[in-house]
């Protein structure tokens, strides 16, 4: 498994919300764990609720006893709202925080991918596929027929989120699985990387035949940054079975 990870705090913010974590290593009984968590909230809110809400929820999955990684999966993130709901009870700055989260485990042949929010995780083979489905506003309207993908790219709602970690006493994840061929690569990202480079862009860097991987992850956060770098960015790229990591 060869992986590629970086944070970028981008052109326009000054603090950054967006926390990840990468393990191609056993995390617990699952035998490796992605995380890319981007937080919302006043002052230190957003970057609080995405790194201790990832920190939580990866202990959740050091101490959990299952060995069905959706089941993991499901417990640590339940564990991490809680925790969250906990902490902005008992700090009126922390009141009103949140944090998208999309996490991703691969055993054998299969990607195990769960998400909250509108960080997105992407499958490049022949062509890109977007996996997740965001919980976003904007998203719903594009669901409902009421505008299209291209309206949606600059609607001046489309930060609005409809699910968060740390938002309800209970939270609804989507869960996917999905099998994973030879020469595939994996992007979990940020909205600040798939709402600043069109799907088009992403889809001829992740499958450029000329560069590596730290290239690729590297020309999708500079694109980012280039096009306005108006949020925080993110980038988790995996290659499943390849023998090498790469974290930044």
């Amino acid at each position: 498994m060869r992986v590629y990870s970086a944070t970028d705090i981008g052109q326009k913010r000054e603090i950054n919300q967006d926390y990840i974590f990468v393990s191609a290593d056993p995390v617990g009984n699952l035998p490796n764990l992605f995380v890319v968590a981007d937080g919302m909230g006043g002052h230190n809110a957003g970057d609080f609720a995405s790194k201790h809400g990832v920190t939580t929820l990866v202990d959740q999955v050091r101490r959990d006893a299952n060995y069905n990684p959706v089941k993991v999966v499901r417990y640590a993130l339940e564990a991490a709202n809680t925790e969250l709901l906990n902490n902005a009870s008992d700090n009126a700055g922390l009141r009103g925080m949140g944090t998208t989260m999309v996490v991703c485990t691969i055993v054998g042949q299969y990607a195990y991918v769960a998400n909250i929010g509108d960080s997105r995780l992407y499958v490049a083979q022949n062509k890109l596929r977007q996996i997740t489905k965001d919980h976003s506003l904007v998203q719903e309207m594009v669901r409902m027929g009421e505008i299209d993908a291209e309206e949606a790219r600059t609607h001046p709602k489309k930060n609005i989120i409809t699910r968060a970690i740390g938002a309800e006493k209970t939270v609804e994840v989507d869960f996917f699985d999905l099998k994973l061929e030879a020469g595939c690569k994996i992007l979990m990202c940020s909205d600040g990387l798939s709402n600043m480079v069109e799907d088009a862009r992403i889809e001829e860097i992740l499958l450029d035949k000329e560069h590596d991987l730290t290239w690729k992850g590297k020309e999708l956060i500079r694109e980012a940054n280039q096009n306005g770098g108006k949020d925080n960015i993110a980038v988790v790229l995996i290659e499943p079975f390849v023998n090498e990591v790469e974290v930044c």
